[in-house]
């Protein structure tokens, strides 16, 4: 079997000084916050992998420390403990939570390419579209005009974002289209590894399908490898073949997705699928 392409182990992510009682991993804490400190642990102790070419998922409801979790990993948030290994990183043999600043911001523009919930945190809204991809291109060093702006153009094209609107800044876009836009800017430097944050909320129905067809044909013709985490496992169900389950900062079931709708084993997994039908 192939190694993954990122493996996340033992992870975890706190705000506060934390103290000797919720330092121990299986402490009762209240809703992920320690009763003695108020130190929250939005991620305790995550475990998990993706391998090439694979869609995981990570389901569970607002404030399970999901979004946390896809923070850290592209280095938004720092990890409390914990370690990441990405196979594009010397062959996976580095903890990039301990590389500099400097190795970081490189990894994050060429291994990983990140796509937020919030349009607003993954674009510059007064730049044109097309500036906003050729920008994530500037990071990782390329500096031909002609090669980004015929890139900038060839994304937008399979994104189904039409040429004519390049020139356009996101904040004149839709919400489906501004996704569509940040999708196209991860994708620039051609990152393994894409991650993607609740990219359907808040969006219509219709436009929620049309980002997901897009996310699927991607997946099929780039064959990258993608982490999506959602608070809807509709959205999981659609897009996963293997299902995390997070609840208070903690992943309590996981498996493939199919097994999972089908035989969920946690008490919380089963309210999720019972939500679902």
């Amino acid at each position: 079997m192939d190694s993954p392409c990122l493996s996340v182990q033992h992870l975890s992510c706190s705000f506060g000084a934390g103290c000797s009682f919720c330092a121990e991993p299986d402490a009762p804490l209240e809703h992920a916050i320690c009763p003695r400190c108020g130190t929250i642990h939005a991620v305790r102790d995550v475990s998990l992998d993706v391998y090439p070419g694979e869609i995981v998922g990570i389901v569970g409801e607002s404030g399970s420390g999901k979004s946390t979790l896809m923070r850290c990993i592209c280095f938004d948030v720092p990890a409390t403990r914990g370690s990441i290994f990405a196979s594009p990183v010397e062959n996976g043999s580095v903890n990039v939570l301990d590389c500099s600043s400097q190795r970081k911001r490189a990894i994050r523009n060429t291994v990983f390419g990140m796509v937020y919930q919030n349009p607003f945190l993954g674009l510059r809204m007064d730049f044109s579209a097309l500036s906003n991809i050729a920008e994530q291109m500037l990071a990782s060093g390329v500096r031909t005009v002609a090669q980004m702006s015929a890139r900038a153009n060839s994304l937008l094209k399979q994104v189904n974002i039409p040429l004519r609107r390049a020139g356009d800044a996101p904040r004149l876009f839709s919400g489906g289209m501004q996704q569509r836009v940040q999708i196209a800017r991860a994708l620039s430097n051609r990152p393994p590894i894409l991650l993607l944050d609740e990219v359907t909320t808040g969006l219509d129905l219709s436009v929620q399908a049309r980002v997901l067809d897009l996310i699927v044909q991607l997946q099929r013709e780039l064959d990258v490898s993608m982490l999506v985490v959602s608070h809807d496992l509709a959205v999981i169900r659609m897009l996963a073949q293997r299902t995390s389950v997070m609840l208070e900062g903690k992943i309590v079931e996981q498996g493939l997705t199919d097994q999972i709708l089908e035989d969920p084993q946690h008490r919380h997994t089963q309210q999720l699928v019972h939500s679902l039908l």
